[in-house]
């Protein structure tokens, strides 16, 4: 009888699939890896020969360089490889742009690495799809009931709002600059917000991908130097979150900090930034999106990585499914968010 440990197991390089002899998501350089999306966390430079969706492989040469590694393997949503005799399939996680979970199949048994997901919709990526699974692997980055993401139109009428009671004063976004600030540019063009966003020069390469991947951000500036800081007021500057305590962010006078992730719910996290306006926007999926999944799935049995295990861990006991933590390294709770 196959095992599912037979087929995909943790090693300290990361998750492996001895058959197949690859990796999905390596933490350091292997010979053959499988990359489930572009945050720096999941997809490192290096490798022999990586898989993944082609928005994948653009993020990655946009971050790396064209040589990230030895060859590349496009494989579109819904396509699949094989490799000695395991196939694998990509379908869409709606984490970021090119965001896949792999599917990895085996002698009648299907394992699904969900990688980072989320189940709301996104404007600038494909929605999660649903797999059924003997086995699905979750992430757990939010895995506790405190966790529960308020509807994302909400979270940009408040940005909105506030932009109308303070004129004078520029609001300053901190968003992460892969899938968090595009998305948070989508859902401000979405909400009415047709004036040009200004943004930090680490976003502009970003933005111009997604931009030639069909999603249209409107009309952008840089956030250069060479304007006066009243010329910002009234603005929405959007920088990646380490700009917010550099002396790049120090141009602008008296701005309205603000930072979209899924950890402003924890107020003591806004207030040791020194966040005026915390924006909960997250790319993971929340509780009930976690816990939704799982009771949709009804997997054989539940894996959990990176994040919160031990809630997730007694939910699955209380409702019958057999789970247990992989307690993966080197993934930072905090990318992407």
């Amino acid at each position: 009888m196959i095992r599912p440990e037979d087929l995909l197991c943790p090693r300290p390089d990361g998750l492996y699939c001895p058959p197949g002899d690859f990796y999905i998501d390596p933490v350091r350089p292997v010979d053959r890896a499988v990359i489930t999306h572009g945050h720096a966390d999941h997809a490192r430079a290096g490798h022999g020969v990586v898989a993944a969706t082609p928005e994948t492989l653009a993020i990655m040469a946009v971050r790396y360089g064209e040589a990230f590694a030895g060859r590349r393997e496009a494989i579109p949503y819904g396509g699949s490889f094989s490799h000695n005799g395991v196939s694998v399939s990509l379908v869409p996680a709606g984490h970021v742009l090119g965001s896949a979970q792999a599917v990895v199949r085996w002698k009648g048994l299907t394992m699904v690495v969900s990688g980072d997901y989320k189940r709301r919709r996104d404007p600038t990526c494909a929605r999660f799809e649903p797999v059924p699974c003997d086995v699905f692997i979750t992430e757990a980055t939010f895995g506790l009931p405190v966790f529960r993401h308020p509807d994302d139109a909400g979270e940009i009428a408040r940005l909105l709002a506030s932009v109308g009671q303070f004129p004078e004063r520029i609001h300053l976004v901190g968003a992460y600059a892969l899938g968090k600030a595009q998305r948070l540019i989508r859902l401000l063009r979405e909400g009415g917000w047709d004036q040009p966003i200004y943004v930090h020069g680490a976003l502009e390469r970003l933005n111009a991908l997604y931009e030639d991947h069909g999603i249209d951000l409107g009309p952008l500036l840089p956030a250069t130097t060479d304007q006066s800081k009243a010329a910002f007021a009234g603005q929405i500057v959007i920088a990646p979150p380490s700009a917010l305590a550099d002396r790049w962010s120090r141009r602008f006078a008296d701005p309205v900090d603000c930072f979209a992730s899924g950890w402003m719910r924890v107020r003591a996290r806004a207030r040791q930034r020194g966040v005026e306006l915390p924006l909960i926007l997250s790319d993971h999926a929340d509780w009930d999106e976690l816990t939704e999944t799982l009771s949709e799935l009804r997997p054989g049995e539940v894996w959990i990585t990176h994040g919160r295990e031990e809630a997730l861990l007694r939910w699955c006991e209380l409702e019958g499914l057999p789970a247990r933590a992989l307690r993966l390294v080197g993934y930072d709770e905090e990318a992407g968010e």
